[in-house]
């Protein structure tokens, strides 16, 4: 098979939940841990550090392996989902996986797996570990695919644990209460290793004490670290007053990396004080290059100006949030928003959060599970919100910037396939 028909038999073979959503969802390790066994345990070969959340997990991966990379670590990256492509998921020193490598794998291994009928984020997360040990990483920033108690990552050992934050998503697997999702992202705490915890409420710090207690583990609350004192913007990035290090500047924009940057220096203290050899130099050029060293997209990236074209992945009503409050700050003629989500996120409440004096664009993205463009349009009327709808991204930003002034501003966004479309587009 082609690298092409390889990643359709994937897609195919092991339902992709980003794709066709709960259907594609198996809890239990017990195919994890046949494949780990089959491969002859591969993460035990390389140290990793494991992030849990709802959101702020990519950014903090990415930010995580772009100052080891800078640090002269040989770093794995695995996370989810991707954008454009299949390999984004598997990067070593910010290249994607050799498409040779996913075609060997898949052709060599079949045969032992298809038995299995393991999901798509099981056959990939041994892939990637396998890639990693093969390619004798030092170490894998591993980013948990949904939950964490049974999410496949959740075999390996890590030097350190992080949990960014709770918020509201997948209620359908991990609980409709912040406490039942706090427990289920609390599942990657285990003895004896550091567990970092970005924000929380009362409810959820109960929790993650509650876990470190039972298991042993040491914890530290970024919030009450304060390793971050302050922040500025700073070209479409981010001046910040760090307790340790001084001013460093952060190239990823959105008001959501304030947070994220209090947690991620957090950790690198903790990782510093277990022996990583992490200095000022590799701290700044971490922050300052993680889209070059990493390949990350789709956090608050810029992509046109006059009118200004801003894409966000944010999802769900924690993300949402954010970026509302960000737009808030912006200054246009007219704002301008290209919005689609899929069926089964809490739609209501993230209506209710959007801007009402903004042109609205509703489009769908090209997954199984995007909610129709129309049926987006009347509910989105119940909220005030008005404009037409459109079939594809591409057709509704090419809308958008007829319509628009060069003192607009277009934000694209409402979930990560919205984003992966519009990117993917090259428009």
């Amino acid at each position: 098979m082609t690298y092409d028909e390889t990643v359709n038999y994937l897609f195919n073979c092991a339902p992709l939940f980003q794709q066709v959503g709960s259907s594609a969802y198996k809890e239990g390790l017990d195919t994890t841990l046949a494949l780990d066994e089959h491969f002859g345990h591969p993460h035990r070969k390389f140290r990793t550090i494991h992030v849990a959340g709802t959101n702020g997990k990519g950014s903090c991966s990415h930010t995580l392996a772009s100052i080891l990379q800078s640090a002269g670590y040989r770093v794995g990256l695995y996370t989810s989902p991707h954008l454009i492509d299949f390999r984004e998921r598997i990067r070593i020193n910010g290249e994607p996986v050799s498409k040779e490598f996913v075609v060997e794998f898949v052709a060599r291994e079949k045969e032992f797996f298809e038995p299995l009928h393991p999901s798509f984020f099981e056959l990939t997360t041994a892939m990637a570990f396998t890639y990693f040990a093969q390619q004798k990483v030092d170490v894998a920033v591993v980013e948990v695919g949904l939950g964490g108690r049974l999410d496949c990552t959740n075999i390996i050992s890590p030097d350190v644990c992080i949990i960014t934050n709770i918020s509201p998503d997948h209620t359908q697997f991990l609980g409709h209460t912040l406490t039942e999702i706090a427990g289920e992202k609390a599942g990657i705490i285990k003895a004896g290793t550091p567990v970092i915890i970005g924000e929380t409420t009362p409810e959820t710090k109960r929790v993650f004490e509650n876990k470190a207690k039972e298991v042993g583990a040491p914890i530290i609350f970024a919030e009450e670290q304060k390793a971050l004192i302050e922040a500025h913007p700073h070209n479409d990035g981010y001046l910040y007053r760090t307790a340790l290090h001084g001013t460093i500047y952060g190239e990823l924009g959105g008001d959501y990396q304030r947070k994220n940057t209090n947690t991620i220096l957090t950790a690198v203290q903790q990782l510093q004080n277990i022996g990583y050899n992490i200095g000022q130099q590799a701290i700044e050029q971490g922050f300052a290059s993680v889209t070059a060293t990493t390949g990350l997209m789709g956090r608050w990236q810029k992509i046109g100006e006059q009118p200004r074209i801003v894409c966000d992945a944010g999802h769900n009503i924690g993300g949402i949030s954010y970026i509302v409050e960000q737009l808030k700050q912006q200054q246009y003629n007219t704002l301008r928003i290209i919005f689609g989500m899929v069926n089964d996120k809490d739609i209501s409440s993230v209506l209710a959060m959007m801007p009402r004096e903004a042109e609205y664009y509703f489009t769908q993205a090209g997954v199984k599970r995007a909610l129709p463009s129309e049926e987006l349009m009347h509910k989105a009327a119940e909220y005030n919100l008005f404009g037409n709808h459109y079939p594809t991204v591409a057709e509704a930003l090419e809308a958008a910037k007829k319509d628009a002034s060069p003192n607009d501003f277009i934000f694209v966004g409402g979930s990560c396939f919205i984003v992966a479309d519009l990117l993917s587009s090259k428009i």
